[in-house]
């Protein structure tokens, strides 16, 4: 559990994720991502790697990943099992522990934690209330709704980041995936994130957000 095999990506973010972190170096998802570290000159990345079944990675193993084993007794308090399978992880050569979500099209920001058993839920809403509080957010919707997988992140990178950690949420948006019918623009992109922090009652500038990387990667950078 928390080690999840993942077939070859055929399409959307799946398959632009594994091409990104797969490449050769120099990568063009590197270049995009380290001016944003200050500092920092490469990442090495642990997953979703070719080698390693193209797994991805969530609780404890999630943790182990990111040689962070010690919190796993406190993040089981925090959150519940079953908690966000990421995308990719990595870390840069100056210790920048790197929590990659990606996406191909808007609709993936909607999401919901469906399935969650009730006591489930009541952590999961007890962690939210923290994050909201330590934004200072002002909730037109509750954060467990229509962008949870945003706000679920939000919450492991405000875990780490009081535990401690040098953790930074890198949001991959990918332009151009036609078959997905995703954006063709990085505005596109930017303004459908102001509608998620609007509904979402979060201000652009937040204890959090110096830790959140946008960037927007082309499918052409990764056709090869």
């Amino acid at each position: 559990m928390g080690r999840v095999k993942q077939p070859v990506g055929k399409r959307g973010s799946l398959k632009w994720i594994q091409k990104a972190i797969n490449q050769v170096p120099p990568r063009k998802l590197d270049e995009l991502i380290l001016p944003k570290l200050t500092g920092a000159k490469s990442i090495a990345w642990t997953s979703p790697i070719s080698s390693d079944d193209h797994a991805e990675y969530s609780d404890a193993a999630f943790l182990e990943k990111i040689k962070a084993s010690d919190l796993t007794a406190k993040l089981s308090k925090f959150w519940p099992a079953r908690g966000p399978q990421w995308d990719a992880l990595g870390r840069s050569d100056r210790g920048d522990i790197l929590l990659v979500e990606a996406k191909a099209h808007i609709d993936e920001l909607c999401s919901s934690p469906a399935g969650a058993s009730s006591d489930s839920l009541r952590k999961i809403r007890a962690a939210l209330r923290k994050t909201v509080s330590y934004l200072g957010a002002n909730p037109r919707a509750p954060w467990t709704e229509i962008f949870y997988q945003l706000t679920n992140r939000l919450a492991h990178l405000y875990f780490l980041r009081t535990h401690g950690q040098k953790a930074w949420l890198v949001l991959v948006n990918v332009v151009g995936d036609t078959d997905m019918r995703g954006p063709a623009s990085p505005q596109e992109w930017e303004a459908a994130y102001q509608v998620v922090r609007h509904v979402l009652g979060i201000k652009d500038r937040n204890r959090l957000s110096k830790y959140i990387v946008h960037v927007y990667p082309s499918v052409s950078d990764f056709a090869a």
